[in-house]
């Protein structure tokens, strides 16, 4: 399980964008500018391995986006864990080859 220790904080993703892997599932976390919202949100994705963001093609990738902030940051963490148990099977398929 991944805890948010792990993770840069949202003062980092204000500049760059944080990506990492996980058995099989890759995820990345950044802010992201919306039309017709006011404030920043926190994208966070998950996609399965062994491609990096760009070489994925849209529909292997999940999403959510949350508020760009502290508590954003923690439930993104939430967020990857539960993608990571509730599709276990897809990040096994992968890094079994």
């Amino acid at each position: 399980m991944l805890e948010l220790k792990d993770f840069m904080p949202i003062n980092y993703l204000k500049k760059e964008k944080f990506t990492g892997s996980h058995q099989g599932m890759r995820f990345r976390m950044e802010k992201a500018e919306l039309d017709g919202e006011e404030r920043p949100k926190l994208k966070v994705t998950v996609w399965p391995e062994p491609y990096g963001y760009d070489a994925t093609p849209q529909d292997e990738k999940t999403e959510t986006f949350l508020e760009f902030d502290a508590d954003g940051l923690s439930k993104g963490v939430e967020w990857i864990n539960e993608q990571f148990e509730s599709q276990q099977l897809r990040w096994k398929a992968v890094s079994r080859g």
